[in-house]
């Protein structure tokens, strides 16, 4: 966080994390080109785009591992500077990569506390960190697991991916950014994982999905930002796209004007999100 810290404009209907003319050049390569972004508290906001459209930089970005070469990143208002991964986490950023950055060899507490672990007279407290892995899968109604003493390695790419999502909860994260959550899942799995993502904006949080599922996108997102070659094409509510639109603004790279989307479909279980 930078030494002076400079505020936005302040009000009620202020996002928790806002970015302003984000570029990002590696040598004579623009990777970004002044992005701007609005990410509210409670919303699902999905990133889509063809390959190369600079999805990966920008979470990149938000996630600490870049740093713009242009552009301001404000957080509940106030500027700041990510230098590192842990500064994000730090102020609550969160991000799951595809490869879910979980051990294989270690049981679910163990992944789900891994670098943060609970000491009690030096020694690992393990029934507290069991308590409250199973107190936090419970809340975010991840029922398919049997035990938190499971082996990752035991568990299905679905249950991998809930685990990730918890950890990040569990570390009291106000962003949780998703990397591509549902590839390679099946539709049951699939639907888990969508289910997870709607639950964890019900509590509050703050989602940010980079997907290149349409479908997927259409049953869970609130709010759509479509990138082309660097830039920023459009961002709206979900309901000015419909997935025909959003493929034509991926390939041309232009936003022709909002299209309702009367035919968006819902998780079974998703309840009424008005």
């Amino acid at each position: 966080m930078e030494g002076g810290v400079e505020s936005a404009s302040k009000d009620v209907d202020q996002p928790l994390l806002s970015l302003r003319g984000i570029s990002k050049n590696f040598g004579a390569v623009e990777a970004l080109r002044e992005v701007d972004l609005d990410v509210s508290a409670g919303e699902v906001t999905a990133i889509i785009g063809d390959n190369g459209a600079g999805k990966s930089t920008l979470i990149k970005t938000v996630s600490g591992i870049l740093t713009p070469s242009e552009g301001q990143i404000f957080w509940c208002g106030e500027r700041v500077a990510l230098k590192t991964p842990r500064e994000a986490d730090e102020l609550g950023i969160s991000t799951v990569y595809q490869d879910l950055a979980l051990c294989d060899n270690l049981d679910i507490v163990a992944n789900m506390f891994l670098g943060h672990e609970s000491l009690r007279y030096r020694l690992l407290d393990e029934n507290a960190m069991e308590a409250a892995a199973k107190v936090t899968l419970n809340s975010l109604a991840v029922t398919t697991v049997r035990s938190v003493r499971s082996l990752v390695v035991s568990l299905s790419g679905g249950q991998r991916q809930s685990v990730a999502v918890a950890r990040a909860v569990m570390r009291d994260a106000k962003l949780v950014i998703l990397d591509e959550p549902t590839a390679a899942l099946g539709v049951t799995q699939t639907a888990q994982v969508l289910s997870l993502i709607r639950r964890l904006a019900d509590r509050g949080i703050a989602v940010l999905v980079i997907s290149h599922n349409l479908n997927d996108v259409f049953t869970v997102a609130d709010r759509l930002a479509v990138m082309h070659l660097g830039r920023m094409v459009h961002v709206g509510p979900i309901s000015e796209f419909t997935p025909q639109t959003a493929v034509e603004i991926i390939t041309t790279g232009t936003f022709v004007g909002a299209k309702a989307n009367s035919t968006r479909s819902q998780p079974s279980n998703a309840g009424d999100r008005q």
